[in-house]
């Protein structure tokens, strides 16, 4: 069987789509989408990397039928990839967390919602039944903190993922130029854009004009743009340290997730504080111009077996394609996390961008297992030849 999953041929890659995205998304939201930091070397890095790693197929080597399922936290997904957190979602398309977590839902995939996402907490349990996970955006205030907790629990949040790696706004030049700092302001030039791009200001119209709904319990009526950018400063604004992570693993008793974790010192510190997982992650080449790729950090974690008996290791950085998610379960990530591409799909096709991109990725990653004759997700670290 060479191929099983349906999906629009005429984008059979990412690069198709975020082709077709670019035209139908104003430039200052396309450009907040694509950014990186400062001189954008990470995000390069991010992608180029994977090229690195090489496969070995065994073409006479007998294989049974093939079965991409992964089990993680007591659940077992239909693939090893997910959908990233993305802040400002529906800013980029209308509706765009609603799609995806539909999308990822219906596919047996997980979704995780972002704090600063563009639709709530109860939205996203709703249309994803109740299977979207959620990444923290560590508020300040523990109160805050506490009262996101008590609404991820009334819901029951399968999983929790705490964001550590932002402990300062990253400094991206493109949003800086177009306004889109946080939050985002519209001036004259971005409004014209959206004249370019009929069906986004239709469907914006027809949505609602975005805002951070999860927080809106919390933000004072009426609040102008210079305002907003105050609260969330004022909120988010801070380091997320052991005694943070500490206090939450406490108060949640479900799977807790670090996001952002790139180094040994952090490796053993989530592992010290009885963390249930990681994601191997430098927030997509946004924060930190001068790292090192999300998959070259994964690479050297996933090798020790110290790290590997006791954490789950998780990989989010430049995956563009099921050669890349190959590549990546063959040095060692145990599941995959990809938030452009699954924006590009929900751009370029609207409300069948989710299921596109997610049945695209499985055909994708379908082709590189019969090629590599292997019938299982954990047998892909056998068919690695080397890292250049």
């Amino acid at each position: 069987m060479s191929q099983k999953f349906t999906y629009n041929t005429r984008f059979p890659a990412v690069e198709d789509l975020r082709r077709q995205a670019k035209k139908r998304i104003p430039k200052f939201a396309f450009d907040y989408l694509i950014g990186g930091a400062n001189e954008e070397l990470n995000l390069a890095r991010n992608e180029n990397d994977f090229d690195h790693i090489l496969l070995k197929p065994q073409y006479l080597q007998a294989s049974g039928e093939i079965d991409m399922s992964v089990e993680l936290f007591g659940r077992r997904y239909s693939a090893p990839f997910g959908v990233s957190p993305i802040g400002l979602q529906g800013l980029m398309w209308p509706n765009a967390p609603e799609i995806l977590a539909k999308a990822a839902a219906e596919n047996d995939i997980p979704y995780i919602l972002s704090t600063v996402s563009t639709s709530s907490i109860e939205r996203i349990a709703e249309v994803s039944q109740g299977k979207a996970w959620f990444q923290l955006y560590h508020p300040t205030e523990n109160k805050l903190r506490d009262d996101i907790l008590r609404r991820l629990t009334a819901v029951e949040c399968p999983v929790l993922v705490v964001l550590v790696d932002v402990p300062a706004f990253g400094l991206r030049y493109k949003e800086i130029k177009s306004g889109l700092s946080m939050p985002p302001k519209m001036n004259i030039a971005n409004i014209l854009q959206t004249f370019a791009c009929p069906t986004w200001g239709i469907e914006t119209l027809r949505h609602g004009i975005p805002s951070f709904a999860t927080l809106k319990p919390y933000m004072e009526k009426g609040l102008d743009l210079a305002q907003l950018g105050q609260f969330m400063n004022r909120t988010f604004t801070g380091k997320v340290d052991v005694e943070k992570i500490k206090a939450i693993r406490d108060l949640w008793k479900g799977p807790l997730v670090l996001k952002g974790i790139a180094t040994d010192e952090d490796m053993q510190a989530a592992i010290t504080l009885g963390v249930d997982g990681v994601i191997v992650s430098n927030h997509g080449g946004r924060q930190l111009d001068a790292s090192e790729s999300s998959i070259n950090s994964l690479i050297h974690l996933a090798s020790n077996p110290d790290y590997k008996n006791k954490i789950k290791i998780m990989l989010d950085g430049g995956i563009r394609s099921g050669v890349d998610l190959a590549r990546a379960h063959a040095v060692g990530s145990e599941f995959n996390f990809m938030g452009r591409p699954f924006m590009y799909g929900v751009g370029a096709l609207g409300n069948a961008g989710g299921e596109h991109t997610i049945n695209m990725f499985k055909a994708h990653l379908f082709q590189v297992m019969k090629q590599l004759s292997i019938s299982k997700i954990s047998e892909f670290p056998k068919r690695l030849q080397k890292v250049l």
